[in-house]
C-alpha cells in the first residue's frame, strides 16, 4: 500500500473526462461495440464487456441503448465498422503520451492526432516507442465519504488480492491485475462500499516533472487530443506541482 501520489494524471484525466459529459455516451458506445465484439455479448463471461457496463450505469445510460450496442457488437444489428488503435508519442518536456481511440476511418484519425500533436509542441512515435512505459491495471475508484475505517478498507481490499491502494483527499483508488478487475470490484461490493467507477487503465513505470510553459504546453496538447471524437482515452506519465496544476487549469477555463 502506499498513500498520496502527487502523479497527476489521473486526477486530471477524470476531471477532462467531467467536463465534457456530452460525449461520453458515444466513446461508451463505441467501448461496448468492441468488447461484445471481441468477447460476446454476455457480460458473464467477457469481463471487459462486464467493466464497461458498469461504466455505462455509472454515467446512467439508458437500458436500450446498453442493449443496441451490444448486438451491433455482435453482428445482430448492423452499424459502423469500429476499430481500435492505438498512438504513441510524447509531448513538450518529453512527457510520454500513450493514446487509445476506436474509429470508422482509421486515416482520418491518425491524420488529425499527427495535427494536433504537430501543433501543440508534440510529436508521433513508432509503435512500441511508448507502450513499455506503461503497465495495464485494473483501477476502481472507492469514495472516502463511504468508508468509516481506511485502515481496514485497504488491509480488506489487499487481502481480497488488490496490488495497491492509494489515497488522496476524496478517494481511495484501488490497483490490480486486470485479470483480477472484476474479482477486485465484487468484493469490494461484498464488502459493503460503493464503487465510484472501475475500469482497466495504464499506470506509468517513471513519471516526468513538468513546470513553467512545458507544464502548460503539454496541458494544452492533452486537453486537444482528449477532446478529440475518436479518442477514448489519453495515458501519460507527467507529474505537475498540484497548485501549478490548478492555476494552469484556470487558465485554460
Amino acid at each position: 500500500m502506499s498513500g498520496h501520489s502527487k502523479w497527476a494524471n489521473i486526477k486530471y484525466r477524470k476531471s477532462a473526462q467531467d467536463a465534457k459529459r456530452s460525449k461520453i455516451f458515444t466513446r461508451i458506445i463505441r467501448e461496448i461495440v468492441i468488447a461484445a465484439r471481441e468477447g460476446g455479448g454476455d457480460a458473464e463471461s467477457n469481463p471487459r464487456l462486464r467493466a464497461v457496463l458498469d461504466k455505462a450505469k455509472e454515467a446512467n445510460m439508458p437500458k436500450d441503448t446498453i442493449e443496441r450496442a451490444i448486438k451491433r457488437g455482435t453482428g445482430e444489428l448492423e452499424g459502423a465498422e469500429y476499430i481500435e488503435t492505438v498512438y504513441e508519442g510524447y509531448g513538450p518536456g518529453g512527457v510520454a503520451m500513450f493514446i487509445r481511440a476506436v474509429t470508422d476511418n482509421k486515416n482520418r484519425t491518425t491524420a488529425a492526432i499527427r495535427h494536433l500533436m504537430t501543433k501543440y509542441n508534440g510529436s508521433l512515435a513508432e509503435s512500441g516507442s511508448v507502450s513499455w512505459i506503461f503497465e495495464k491495471k485494473g483501477h476502481v475508484v472507492v469514495s472516502k465519504s463511504e468508508v468509516k475505517d481506511g485502515e481496514e478498507f485497504m488491509l480488506n481490499v489487499i487481502d481480497a488480492g488488490a496490488e495497491d491502494v492509494k489515497e488522496d483527499e476524496e478517494t481511495y483508488d484501488v490497483y490490480c491485475q486486470p485479470s483480477d478487475l472484476s474479482k477486485i470490484v465484487q468484493a469490494i461490493s461484498e464488502m459493503g462500499y460503493p464503487i465510484s467507477s472501475s475500469e482497466l487503465t495504464y499506470m506509468p513505470k517513471n513519471t516526468v516533472k513538468l513546470s513553467g510553459k512545458d507544464a502548460e504546453r503539454f496541458l494544452q496538447l492533452l486537453n486537444v487530443i482528449e477532446d478529440n471524437d475518436d479518442v477514448q482515452e489519453v495515458y501519460s506519465n507527467f507529474e505537475i506541482d498540484d497548485k501549478e496544476m490548478e492555476e494552469i487549469m484556470s487558465r485554460m477555463e
